[in-house]
């Protein structure tokens, strides 16, 4: 650790003398809103970045972090507007440049790799292309020049096959392969800075840390300043010489990592260090121990089986799950957990009737799942319950609270109108909302308040085991920090038993009594949390735990008492 320790400090030094890429002073920004008014949502903020150093901006949704980088490479929305304040790339003022002159600087003075893949990319045209476009639009006209400098870039940013990824289209390629065509497009024309949004918010661990390792390689060979936008404490402390915090459009404090790691002035700060699963791992709850044969769920020699789109029928067959068995005891939290692909959504849906496998056995609140058909089967929701991973899309847009609560007491209880109010009042009390919420749509709400919601509308029919599939990926750390710490009391209060799914071992470490690891539809290691973590089985786990973020600073961040 201590080499890290050294390496941060020489970066930081060598930063600090050098003249900054980016110089932002004194911004403020603000939104138009349908009545015309303007509402400032960042107010004076003041921050620089030096060559070849990586600043992060940390802090929840609504801090501002994305509206100062949007601002910092001319990407305000239409109804955005700089109200105040200087913005310099490389010493020269930017602020009040038109559209125009902003797209002849981006890509060769500061360039974004953006936070969502998926939407990033065209699907209608081939990778090749799209990375071409940045060369194409900055001069370089040969075709064979801009194929071959194509070829070259998507080998850099460690793409297998790069002639053929060059030819496939973005749906073609994995999350982390897209994520990295992004990449090839930003660093093309070795542009001074690169801002980072949220860079790998949607990947897994493993393919995570990839993707930073490369970021950080080539900064390291270039010299290219980093702005990453982050509300990952775990990914900033390792990877960011400074620290940025921002809460309501403010800068709470910032410095150097580890100083501010260490010494935090703020008490945001350190309310978002002690909130980060990754820096300071809460305590775990005492729970009283099951009974040693009583399950809840009980999984025997699972296999589901797809046929290979494209393929004639039974010529190309595709083992998603290769016999997979588990047991989870009543009353606790059993995890999944393994990279995409790995067949943890395959293996849920089979335990909760969504799925038909091709052979094993399921035992769910002591009903035989494979063998549910019809009205057996729609009424195993009654036991089961599912919570998904976006409160954003989970939940109808046009139905008020109170309805989304009550629509499974509609659906399975014959209760009348008045016992039904009382149901869904009473969870939502459990849950920790106000009654005012009930008549809103999810669209006033916040994301943890919407992900409460979720919670309550599983739960109202108060069922056994509540599936959770990556039901806290998308909030951030401290409203993160809150789901869990209600679900661990609702687990206490009610007796519910846990499946957790998740590519966040952090998380999984602080909420789960035991575990198993999948990795290409098998499973590689299971357990007890503290055996897997400790005592990892397999050369697979082991990269798991190494990839965790924050591991690299964690030893500098003082745990709470």
């Amino acid at each position: 650790m201590s080499a890290i320790l050294a390496e941060r400090a020489a970066d930081t030094a060598g930063a600090a003398a050098a003249t900054p890429v980016l110089a932002v002073r004194d911004l403020a920004v603000a939104y138009r809103d349908h009545a015309g008014q303007e509402q400032r949502v960042v107010h004076g903020v003041s921050f620089s970045v030096a060559p070849g150093e990586v600043v992060a901006l940390v802090g929840e949704s609504g801090s501002g972090k994305t509206t100062t980088a949007q601002a910092v490479i001319g990407l305000l929305a239409g109804n955005g507007r700089r109200q105040q304040g200087s913005i310099q790339l490389q010493g020269t003022e930017v602020s009040d440049w038109p559209a125009a002159r902003w797209n002849s600087i981006r890509g060769r003075v500061v360039s974004l790799v953006p936070q969502d893949p998926t939407t990033s990319l065209n699907p209608v045209r081939t990778v090749g292309e799209q990375v071409g476009e940045i060369l194409r639009i900055h001069g370089l006209r040969d075709r064979a020049a801009i194929e071959a400098r194509v070829v070259e870039l998507l080998a850099r940013v460690g793409l297998s096959q790069p002639a053929l990824r060059a030819r496939q289209y973005p749906h073609e390629l994995s999350g982390g392969m897209r994520q990295r065509v992004l990449i090839a497009i930003a660093v093309a024309l070795r542009p001074a800075l690169i801002i980072a949004d949220e860079p790998t918010s949607a990947l897994d661990v493993t393919v995570q840390r990839r993707i930073l390792d490369l970021i950080d390689e080539l900064r390291r060979e270039t010299g290219t300043a980093v702005l990453l936008v982050t509300h990952d404490l775990g990914v900033a402390a390792d990877r960011a010489h400074r620290l940025v915090v921002m809460q309501g459009g403010r800068i709470q404090e910032q410095g150097p990592t580890l100083d501010l790691l260490r010494n935090p002035q703020s008490a945001y700060t350190r309310r978002l260090l002690s909130d980060a699963p990754s820096l300071t791992p809460a305590p775990r709850r005492v729970k009283a121990p099951a009974a040693a044969d009583d399950w809840a769920i009980e999984v025997e020699d699972l296999v589901h089986e797809f046929a290979v789109p494209g393929q004639a029928r039974g010529s190309a067959i595709l083992r998603a799950v290769d016999g997979v068995s588990l047991r989870v005891r009543r009353g606790s939290t059993h995890a999944i957990v393994g990279e995409s692909g790995s067949g943890k959504t395959t293996t849920i849906r089979d335990i909760v009737g969504l799925g038909r496998p091709t052979a094993g056995r399921i035992r769910v609140a002591g009903t035989e799942v494979t063998a549910l058909r019809g009205e057996a089967l729609r009424q195993l929701r009654r036991k089961v319950q599912l919570v998904y991973q976006n409160p954003f899309s989970s939940l109808d847009p046009r139905q008020s609270i109170f309805d989304i609560i009550e629509e499974p007491l509609r659906n399975f209880e014959p209760l009348p109108p008045g016992e039904r109010s009382r149901r869904v009042h009473d969870m939502l009390e459990r849950v920790g909302l106000p009654p005012a919420v009930l008549q809103r749509r999810p669209h006033a709400l916040s994301g943890g308040q919407r992900q409460r919601v979720a919670i309550a509308r599983a739960l109202v029919l108060q069922p056994e085991v509540v599936v959770l599939d990556e039901a806290v990926s998308a909030l951030d750390v401290t409203v993160q920090a809150q789901i869990l710490a209600l679900l661990a009391q609702l687990q206490q209060d009610l007796g519910l038993t846990y499946l957790f799914i998740s590519h966040d071992l952090a998380v999984v470490r602080q909420i789960a009594d035991t575990v198993s690891v999948l990795r290409a539809g098998r499973v590689v290691d299971a357990g007890s949390v503290e055996d897997v973590f400790l005592r990892p089985a397999s050369d697979y786990t082991r990269e798991l735990m190494d990839a965790i973020p924050g591991k690299r600073s964690i030893d500098f961040v003082p745990h709470p008492a």
